[in-house]
């Protein structure tokens, strides 16, 4: 061990020599003898336990995705769950469920196992599974807490960690820290208890789940659907719809749930339908970039789609792509799929008259205004809440309790939305159904969803958007991104592009009565916006840009203008 600091040596040779670390893992170690900066990145840290749970890549070290990494953060979970559970009758219980990347079933049976020796029952289910099934299982079946394990749409190299509380929504928090506290109390793994497979099942405290569960989650998305009537007596099948599931777990249940809606003319790329951890046709499985639709686009244009949907690794996100007058396909953004979304859902429950007076609509602080401004329109508040549908879940949750609002829609920019209260966690199935929805109930009237969209621009305003990230790995990577914080929160810029800075929100002072984060707001006298956002689960920065304008071209100018000054400074 050469070139290596004192702390990193020491921290490799724990776990060379610890009992409980298989020889693979230590030989994977002993190759890299001769590479001491990969050394030092695997070991300068413990993967990161934050309010999203774990995410890194996979490979031995502490600072790495493995089954020792996973184990000491389900032995800090379970502890969390005995004490949640408290007196309450019965054995506490866990749902598990996991997506399709490498290592994903091994760490899921991993966690069940390191459960079970806590004398927590382990529900796991045996193959691959949406994200938001895991959240409606939760609730379903009435368990103490769950987890999955995916990293979404993270690149190949990746895996990830989320856990959940019995309401079915991540940790919060203050829930999460009390995790990380009984992650970071523990100093071997030698303190993680864990059954074998065979005593767990013979023990009762491993338990496989199946179809009953899978049913009941297609039912239950089938049946949020605000026209259903109207979509079994003919409009579905006047559409014609294209689905990739991006070799994710969304292919059958999102095709289960069109089925039930009465689409028949669903056409799926084959070349990404099946489960594949190297996502081998994509260079990045995210429904929120171009690429990612190059096949879905051709297959489209060989069928002559309406929609195509496209719905990430875990299938919590969702991106549409629609065909315009020009019978070009055009994509469309999150924040666009979140306003189309939102004015179909409540337009259909104000013509039916099923609208509530206290109808409510959730996003984010980093969300387009123009949903808000719908919203409104029918009458119903809307709730902002920091990035990250745990957020979203809370006020539902919130919602439920007091009785004061009736959810009726959640999203984020991010392609994350929720309709219904079935779930705590965004859902790709139940958004892929309602966009098909949209489409076929406005394919009726002579009209696409970019036709719709127009609609409300001149209605609302011509809101525009953009994401920018600058991406930097390891140590020195976070270094750089605090920096940049810091920055700006100490020198905040006076005008952007001639337009006056009138406010900084500074998120890390809990504003609004939301929880401390570390996230930077600036409000523009035109009504544009800008913010900077530390990404909780990828080494990266993200940048966030809002305007509106009086017609496209203004609005598509003053966003040119608002994100080319800002990261001129960013990348000065």
């Amino acid at each position: 061990m050469t070139e290596l600091n004192l702390n990193i040596r020491e921290k490799v040779e724990s776990w060379l020599n610890d009992p409980s670390i298989d020889e693979a893992t230590k030989q994977e170690l002993r190759d890299l003898d001769s590479n001491p900066s990969e050394l030092e990145d695997r070991f300068y840290r413990e993967l990161e336990f934050g309010t999203g749970g774990l995410r890194g890549v996979i490979g031995a070290g502490s600072n790495r995705m493995n089954r020792y990494t996973v184990a000491r953060a389900t032995q800090g979970f379970a502890k969390y769950i005995l004490e949640e559970h408290g007196d309450k009758a019965g054995q506490p219980s866990v749902v598990i469920a996991h997506d399709c990347r490498h290592f994903s079933p091994e760490f899921a049976l991993e966690a069940a196992l390191v459960l079970a020796g806590n004398g927590i029952v382990a529900k796991l289910f045996p193959s691959l599974r949406p994200t938001p099934q895991l959240s409606f299982s939760v609730r379903s079946l009435k368990a103490t807490g769950g987890i999955v394990v995916t990293a979404s749409h993270n690149p190949p190299e990746y895996n990830g960690y989320k856990v959940y509380n019995a309401s079915g929504g991540q940790l919060v928090p203050h829930e999460a820290e009390r995790v990380i506290g009984n992650i970071q109390a523990l100093t071997s793994l030698a303190e993680v208890k864990r059954l074998s497979r065979e005593e767990a099942e013979a023990k009762g405290l491993l338990v496989w789940l199946g179809e009953a569960e899978d049913e009941a989650f297609v039912e239950t998305v089938a049946a949020t659907s605000v026209n259903r009537e109207l979509m079994v007596s003919g409009a579905a099948k006047d559409v014609v719809v294209v689905f990739t599931p991006l070799h994710g777990t969304g292919n059958l249940p999102v095709r289960q749930a069109l089925q039930k809606l009465g689409f028949s003319q669903v056409h799926i790329v084959k070349e990404q339908e099946l489960p594949d951890g190297n996502f081998s046709t994509v260079k990045s499985p995210n429904p929120e970039e171009r690429e990612a639709f190059a096949m879905a686009i051709e297959l489209g244009k060989q069928v002559g789609a309406d929609i195509l949907i496209g719905t990430d690794p875990d299938a919590d996100r969702m991106g549409a792509v629609v065909k315009n007058a020009a019978g070009e396909y055009e994509i469309l953004t999150g924040n666009q799929s979140g306003s189309l979304l939102v004015h179909y859902v409540l337009s259909q429950m104000k013509e039916t008259g099923k609208l509530p007076a206290n109808g409510a609509v959730v996003k984010t602080i980093v969300t387009s205004e123009l949903g808000a401004a719908i919203a409104r329109h029918y009458g119903a508040t809307v709730f902002n809440t920091l990035t990250g549908f745990k957020y979203i879940g809370e006020k539902m949750n919130e919602f439920e309790k007091s009785g004061e609002h009736t959810y009726l829609f959640g999203y984020e920019e991010s392609y994350g939305y929720l309709a219904g209260n079935y779930a705590r966690d965004k859902d790709a199935i139940v958004a892929s159904t309602l966009i098909c929805e949209a489409a076929a109930y406005y394919k009726r009237q002579g009209k696409t969803l970019i036709d719709v969209l127009e609609e409300l621009y001149q209605s609302f305003g011509y809101y525009r958007e953009t994401l920018a990230s600058r991406t930097l790995k390891g140590k020195d990577g976070l270094v750089q991104i605090g920096a940049l914080m810091n920055d700006f929160r100490s020198n905040p810029p006076k005008s952007i592009a001639g337009v006056a800075v009138t406010d900084l929100l500074d998120y890390s002072q809990g504003l609004d009565g939301l929880p401390k984060e570390n996230v930077l707001k600036f409000l523009l006298e035109d009504g544009s916006w800008f913010c900077l956002r530390p990404s909780g689960t990828e080494p990266k920065i993200k940048f966030y840009f809002a305007v509106r304008g009086t017609s496209n071209e203004d609005a598509k100018a003053r966003l040119a203008r608002l994100q080319d000054e800002v990261l001129a400074r960013v990348d000065a």
